[in-house]
């Protein structure tokens, strides 16, 4: 059986909350005419392209603490075939973990289980209000501080990170730098740590080890955003989503999420700094380099000469354009070793 991959995608979480939860969510299934429900989830595989999907709508669930519909989901995940172990390693901690702290949240996922999910126009003002309670005490800010320094699941560090920024309450800075400088964290969390410290107004400097290299980064000069990165960084992933968008319509999408998590990842490493000489040649290579890691990391192969071919990498230009390939496989290999911090 084969379903449209892209049709998939593009579901809607309402739509597959109509369907039925297990043979149709973002995933094929084989059956039988005398197949039961609870059969049909033991033969589910999910798409290479919906994992993202799911991984995506599991955070924004965890985000809003509905955690009743986000155990649900872990649930069906788990029964999923065909996925790395470390996946289902990563969600059954973070169900376990979910069923300690919030055993009672079950119930309240199944009642609002049909409710479709609702993109608000001000979604940024609505993310804040939930990352930001309007009260908390002593243990709210204690289990924030915890999480994010011991939690198995780096989505879940990330997200506490998130709520830190917006803690008023003393120690608070002394503990984010002391975590960020005393232990060695993967490259995106130590990026994220600094925009949360950037946020909560702490200036200075801070040595850091990122991708085997010891670097002095100024807090305050940190980029809050893709727009707060030089102009060569756009250029970059623009030339790749012109190229892509006429082989797949959500290879631009994808470009543009893995670019993202190597820019935080080489942030004031040599391979940032050579980005920075913003020269055509620069852009040639680095856009090679990434739709090159791009079709590696979905679909495990590429065709190195069409991509040279494609972005102009010269002779002259093959030794850079390496150097920017190397740069950005070791972000992938690092996502693929341990997907997070090292505790």
């Amino acid at each position: 059986m084969e379903m449209n991959g892209r049709e998939c995608y593009n579901r809607t979480l309402s739509e597959q909350q109509a369907e039925e939860r297990c043979g149709k969510q973002g995933g094929d299934s084989i059956t039988t005419s005398n197949s039961s429900h609870d059969d049909n989830r033991e033969n589910v595989y999910l798409f290479p392209s919906m994992l993202d999907q799911y991984q995506n709508q599991l955070t924004r669930l965890l985000e809003s603490e509905q955690y009743g519909e986000a155990k649900e989901l872990l649930r069906f995940l788990l029964h999923c075939q065909g996925e790395e172990k470390r996946h289902y390693e990563e969600w059954s901690n973070l169900l376990t973990w979910l069923d300690v702290a919030f055993p009672s949240s079950d119930n309240a996922g199944r009642e609002h289980a049909s409710a479709p999910y609702i993109e608000d126009e001000n979604e940024d003002s609505l993310r804040e209000q939930a990352l930001n309670p309007a009260e908390y005490d002593e243990d709210y800010v204690q289990q924030v501080l915890y999480i994010m320094q011991h939690h198995p699941v780096a989505d879940q560090q990330l997200l506490a990170l998130e709520r830190a920024a917006y803690l008023t309450h003393p120690g608070v800075d002394e503990v984010i730098l002391s975590w960020l400088t005393g232990k060695d964290l993967h490259p995106e969390l130590q990026f994220k740590a600094l925009q949360c410290l950037k946020k909560r107004g702490v200036t200075g400097t801070v040595e850091l080890e990122r991708l085997g290299e010891l670097v002095e980064l100024e807090v305050e000069a940190t980029p809050l955003s893709m727009e707060e990165f030089p102009p060569v960084v756009a250029k970059v992933v623009e030339r790749v989503e012109s190229v892509t968008e006429v082989i797949e319509a959500s290879l631009p999408h994808f470009a543009r999420e893995l670019w993202k998590e190597c820019l935080q990842c080489i942030y004031g490493t040599t391979a940032y700094f050579r980005l920075q000489n913003d020269d055509d040649e620069t852009v040639d290579c680095y856009s090679g380099a990434l739709h090159q890691v791009l079709e590696l990391s979905l679909y495990g192969r590429v065709n190195d000469d069409d991509i040279r071919e494609t972005y102009g990498i010269t002779d002259a230009l093959r030794f850079r354009y390496e150097q920017a390939c190397r740069s950005l496989r070791q972000i992938v290999q690092f996502r693929l070793e341990d997907n997070g911090g090292k505790s």
